[in-house]
């Protein structure tokens, strides 16, 4: 595009999510019109692999400068439940018994498990609306806006909602999946107790999350205190490291079916 050609700077922001959303080809299709001689600057939270990878091809003999992340807002609870992975969509029914009056995001870590989410609490006949890269942008931005103006008040999101949002009366923050950064936690729960607000944020955590939840502890320097079970549930994994590290994921994440559904 001609007006493109005296463009003097490019500036990427939030890239992380930006990758996450599925804008890379949209990115590249830019650069492409862009001038050869121009300032590149790139924002991001994290610098996972590919976000390093996208900064070698967009920017040229680039400066890094790293800051050091906010900690979440002192008017946060933070509290979190150790439980077997069969047990959380159980659990999360459990928790939102007396919920029905809050506004809450429920955060998972994969498109399939939103949907799941979704499908598990309708079937419940508890409203809820689910929203990740899979929702085209038109789609979203409806889900949002319903969403703030209390059309439905329980939304199950990936990290696509965790930055970028400004909705202040968001009560309670779900995270269902715990984050594979320890600054995705930092963003998900820092969308509730906002504007002077006070908030909760719940975390459930499996075996296969301990390692990843011991490191946001670490990063938010702060133990997070672990509620017990309600009556009804085993007894959640000791909250240690096993013997070596292992593959977090290596688990395919699946609701348990009960006996008594209708």
């Amino acid at each position: 595009m001609q007006h493109l050609c005296s463009l003097k700077y490019f500036v990427l922001d939030e890239a992380d999510k930006m990758l996450d959303m599925g804008f890379l080809p949209d990115i590249a299709s830019i650069i492409k019109m862009l001038p050869e001689k121009r300032q590149n600057m790139m924002f991001s939270a994290t610098m996972n692999p590919k976000i390093k990878t996208l900064a070698l091809k967009i920017l040229h003999d680039p400066k890094e400068v790293s800051i050091a992340i906010a900690k979440p807002a002192e008017k946060i609870v933070q509290a979190a439940y150790l439980v077997h992975e069969k047990q959380k969509i159980n659990l999360l029914e459990n928790l939102l018994e007396d919920k029905v009056d809050s506004k809450l995001i429920i955060f998972s870590s994969r498109k399939v498990t939103v949907n799941e989410i979704v499908k598990r609490l309708q079937a419940k006949k508890i409203p809820a609306r689910g929203i990740h890269s899979g929702y085209d942008q038109s789609e979203r931005e409806q889900i949002l806006l319903d969403f703030r103006n209390g059309k439905h008040k329980i939304l199950i999101a990936t990290d696509i909602v965790s930055r970028g949002i400004d909705i202040d009366d968001i009560d309670l923050i779900i995270n269902f999946d715990i984050p594979p950064e320890a600054e995705d936690y930092v963003h998900r729960v820092g969308r509730t107790a906002r504007a002077k607000r006070e908030g909760l944020a719940i975390s459930l955590i499996n075996q296969d999350d301990i390692y990843r939840f011991k490191q946001i502890e670490k990063l938010i320097e702060k133990t997070i205190f672990k509620i017990p079970l309600p009556a009804g549930f085993e007894p959640g994994p000791d909250y240690a490291l096993p013997s070596k590290k292992g593959n977090f994921n290596s688990k395919k994440k699946t609701f348990p079916r009960k006996n008594n559904r209708k």
